[in-house]
């Protein structure tokens, strides 16, 4: 990673202050709710983590603290570039940026379910109701972000045989084509899918298990977010690229590029 500010600048400390602070109460929080948990009888426990209704302002409190914690993590892992990722160029890929640090954060999350869970399970005897489900509701959002992310650095798979023998003109006219088809994309996703999705919100369906979180309720429309978030940065990247000098492409080339990029940053990491 590179420690050059891309878009905080003298924020950068604040911010990480700020994530410092949230993540203590969010920890300060979750020992409090452990120690009830062992000692009261009418302890609160993953059914009202989902349902704040019924955990009341504690567990109120605990959401907005881990919302803060990773907020602010996410802005400030995003203030660095790591040393294979492509510049960003815009104010979107600073979004972008942001949301695949969440992404890259949420990816540890279920890491520790999973590890929480197969403890519990085979250690203790005591499996728990919402490991699996809670893993494959942030795994659903993972896979969703990551795509934004993908598209903010050119990574999704292209074949360049025949783009590399075009001329620019008719680069950029491909270009523009791929894009309007993404658009077009978006927009039958959300004329097909709209009113379903925001149906199932609006009453919050459930999965229908012992745990019962609102999985198809929020993944519906998370999908048709994650493909607008997408859909603008197409558009974004087609704008920064217009005026870029052509790039040819090698197979070999880009090989050795990624293996000095990656030879590198191991190298930064062992220093």
């Amino acid at each position: 990673m590179q420690d050059k500010s891309l878009f905080l600048g003298s924020m950068r400390r604040p911010v990480k202050l700020a994530m410092i602070a949230f993540t203590a109460v969010t920890l300060l929080i979750y020992a409090w709710l452990v120690v009830n948990a062992i000692f009261s009888a009418d302890a609160i426990g993953m059914h009202q983590m989902i349902r704040p209704a019924e955990g009341g302002p504690i567990v109120v409190l605990m959401l907005v603290a881990m919302t803060g914690a990773l907020l602010f993590a996410s802005l400030y892992l995003a203030d660095f570039k790591g040393a294979i990722e492509a510049e960003p160029d815009g104010f979107f890929d600073m979004v972008s940026l942001v949301i695949s640090r969440l992404a890259m954060i949420s990816v540890a999350i279920i890491v520790i379910v999973m590890f929480y869970e197969v403890v519990a399970r085979y250690v203790f005897s005591a499996p728990t109701l919402w490991a699996n489900e809670l893993s494959l509701w942030i795994a659903a959002i993972v896979f969703l972000l990551a795509g934004q992310y993908a598209m903010q650095q050119r990574s999704h798979i292209r074949i360049y045989v025949i783009y590399d023998m075009m001329p620019r003109w008719m680069q950029k006219t491909s270009d523009v084509i791929s894009v309007l088809l993404i658009v077009l994309f978006f927009f039958a996703l959300v004329w097909g899918g709209w009113n379903d999705a925001i149906r199932r919100l609006m009453r919050m369906e459930t999965f229908g298990t012992a745990w019962d979180p609102p999985l198809p309720g929020t993944v519906k429309m998370a999908i048709l977010v994650a493909i607008g978030l997408v859909t603008i940065q197409a558009i974004s990247n087609l704008i920064a690229d217009w005026n870029k000098a052509p790039e040819h492409h090698s197979a070999d080339d880009i090989d050795e590029h990624e293996i000095e990029n990656i030879r590198r940053t191991l190298e930064e990491d062992n220093t």
